[in-house]
């Protein structure tokens, strides 16, 4: 048997529920059930603002983008480069011109990193089986 309740729910949750229950085409009452049952979706209020929208994005795409993003890989000249100009860093040689395209490197490999880990946590609480 089940019962109804009234409740509450912050703007901020009730719009990632909504935007989960789209992207993975359920009704918003068992989306609601789901969190209940084994918590909120994965937040991400602790990141860095300037990665937070991209962060946010997440929740409202489907299973399948979030399976693409989770087992995506960096390119090998991608982290050839990184490698490159992190080892002329340490050597003290960059040029500034480098040292922005270091920091760029580094911000995207962050970005990258953080939206692959969301993606994974979203679908291990969408109920999918996500190996490390």
């Amino acid at each position: 048997m089940a019962e109804s309740i009234t409740v509450q729910l912050p703007d901020r949750l009730y719009q990632r529920l909504t935007h989960t229950a789209q992207a993975i085409q359920r009704p918003l009452e068992e989306v609601i059930v789901r969190a209940l049952e084994v918590g909120a979706p994965p937040d991400w209020d602790d990141v860095p603002a300037e990665f937070q929208a991209d962060l946010a994005a997440l929740d409202r795409l489907d299973d399948a983008a979030l399976w693409q993003i989770a087992r995506g890989h960096k390119t090998a000249d991608d982290m050839t480069r990184y490698d490159e100009l992190l080892e002329r860093n340490q050597d003290g040689t960059l040029t500034d011109a480098e040292r922005l395209e270091l920091m760029s490197l580094r911000q995207e490999a962050d970005r990258f990193m953080l939206c692959k880990a969301q993606a994974v946590a979203i679908l291990r609480w969408r109920g999918h089986q996500v190996l490390s």
